[in-house]
């Protein structure tokens, strides 16, 4: 069984996850956005209050505040470190986003596989699926866990909300397709786990999301 932690990082008030399964303690990080030596140590103690094995470290895409805690998460544990494929350019620019919200980080650490819609990875028994889902980057994915019925979100899919795109590499036509293709096709009771705010079901945003009213009547 996997066990979905969450914590709320950063002035951007990020949501982290931690997954991972309970028989092997096996354990990957998504978007780790632990900004202070506080947030650093919520992190490091429920890691070692529940004997975690931190394996992977995955970020749904490279904007700002879904990476300021990269480079803890990589000191401290080694993970393999995954991000998309397209937004490489972003975590380059990692300072340079930072600057632009009067922030400083420190360069992040390199990835260790760029991920494309072939990536195969597991938790204990639970694969992995990647869903490419492009429109509030260029190349965000969205993870999906088909046996648990649950999927990561990032900035794609929000609780009756949808991520912003005049950030870079945004587009809102490719943002509504991405949503339309990838996500409005997995079951209703899917659970969704969003880079921001509350969780939700599938089936509720196809029903209730006011950004999505003139698309849900095709999935109904």
């Amino acid at each position: 069984m996997l066990v979905v932690k969450k914590f709320v990082f950063n002035p951007f008030s990020v949501n982290t996850y931690l997954i991972w399964d309970e028989s092997s303690k096996e354990c990957l990080i998504i978007d780790p956005g632990c900004s202070s030596a506080n947030e650093e140590q919520q992190l490091k103690s429920y890691i070692t209050d529940n004997h975690l094995r931190v394996l992977y470290m995955l970020n749904t895409h490279c904007h700002i505040d879904h990476i300021m805690g990269c480079n803890f998460i990589n000191d401290q544990y080694e993970p393999e470190y995954y991000i998309p494929e397209k937004d490489i350019d972003l975590l380059s620019h990692a300072q340079t986003q930072a600057s632009a919200f009067g922030l400083e980080i420190k360069r992040p650490p390199l990835p260790d596989i760029l991920i494309s819609e072939n990536t195969q990875l597991k938790i204990g028994n639970s694969p992995v699926t990647f869903l490419f889902t492009p429109g509030h980057t260029a190349g965000e994915y969205c993870f999906y866990f088909k046996k648990q019925a649950i999927c990561v979100t990032g900035d794609v899919l929000f609780r009756s909300s949808i991520g912003r795109t005049d950030l870079w590499g945004g587009d809102y036509d490719t943002l509504i397709n991405s949503i339309r293709t990838q996500l409005f096709t997995l079951p209703d009771n899917v659970l969704i786990y969003p880079g921001h705010g509350d969780s939700s079901k599938i089936g509720l945003e196809k029903t209730d999301n006011p950004f999505l009213h003139e698309t849900n009547k095709n999935y109904n």
